[in-house]
């Protein structure tokens, strides 16, 4: 089975804060030799000259990695969170680096870059993001809704817009009111928009697991491992915080984590479909 993981910044002691092919490099040699087959490289927003200089290692880790046979796993392309987010969702992220979803501002981001940008995360509550969720779209560039504050009827905006993904459903975004079901509420119930899933023990409660896998279309659902460079590769008993005790990214890998969802008691065959025929169709997206 092809384990595919959208959303990892990075792993072991590495992560996409480089200039330095080597760093993906191995972070994609860590992802395989845990079973994974192909991974998407995500890059924390920054300003757009250093998000730049990040995907730029990651590009041309891609050209190294070639047609190499090693246990890697291959790199497809590149994931952006951000920097067209709410600041008021900033979670983890630097909100300075936010901008407002602006053409020009995209154009000078991906130049170049426009046949290995596979997703970008966008808020899209803010002006100008439906717009921008379009162009995307028309690119062949998956709009991923999220860090956000959006409202059920913004989601559903940004969804006719051209967004067809929900990055890590409930972090970083409103959460469900009984009055406001929001982003997350939208990402539950509308059933054919894809939805991320970090599924390690810190992230979301177990139960808020299990009324995922209940409520939502099982072929829209994606776990990912969102795992940073203090990730561990196998047996993290602790969430990865910084000093103000927010949660800074995934512990598990998406093997890890489809273990532990087995074992909690959700069907096997519906796990392994979220690690694999789920975001490969995501990524081959064309409708």
């Amino acid at each position: 089975m092809k384990l595919i993981d959208i959303h990892t910044h990075g792993i072991g002691g590495h992560d996409t804060v480089t200039t330095s092919k080597e760093d993906i490099l191995k972070i994609a040699a860590i992802h395989g030799s845990h079973g994974v087959s192909e991974i998407i490289p995500t890059i924390y927003s920054s300003d757009i000259q250093t998000m730049r200089k990040h995907m730029a290692a990651v590009k041309l880790a891609m050209e190294d990695q070639g047609n190499s046979t090693d246990r890697s796993a291959h790199i497809a392309g590149m994931h952006l969170e951000g920097p067209f987010l709410n600041p008021e969702k900033c979670g983890a992220l630097a909100a300075p680096s936010f901008l407002r979803p602006d053409e020009r501002f995209l154009k000078s981001l991906i130049d170049g870059y426009e046949d290995s940008v596979r997703i970008i995360t966008i808020a899209p509550e803010l002006e100008g993001a439906s717009k921008l969720i379009t162009l995307l779209s028309d690119m062949g560039i998956m709009a991923s809704m999220g860090h956000s504050e959006a409202t059920y009827t913004e989601a559903e905006a940004g969804y006719h817009a051209g967004a067809r993904g929900i990055t890590h459903l409930f972090n970083a975004m409103r959460g469900i009111h009984h009055r406001e079901p929001g982003l997350a509420g939208f990402g539950l119930m509308h059933q054919d928009v894809y939805i991320e899933v970090i599924a390690d023990p810190f992230h979301l409660d177990q139960h808020i697991v299990e009324m995922i896998f209940r409520v939502k279309n099982p072929e829209r659902i994606i776990i990912v491992s969102d795992t940073v460079r203090a990730a561990k590769t196998e047996g993290s008993t602790a969430g990865i915080t910084n000093k103000n005790d927010t949660l800074l990214g995934g512990s598990m890998t998406i093997r890890e984590s489809s273990r532990r969802l087995i074992e909690l008691g959700i069907d096997q065959e519906i796990v392994n479909r979220t690690v694999s025929e789920n975001p490969g169709r995501y990524l081959n997206y064309r409708g």
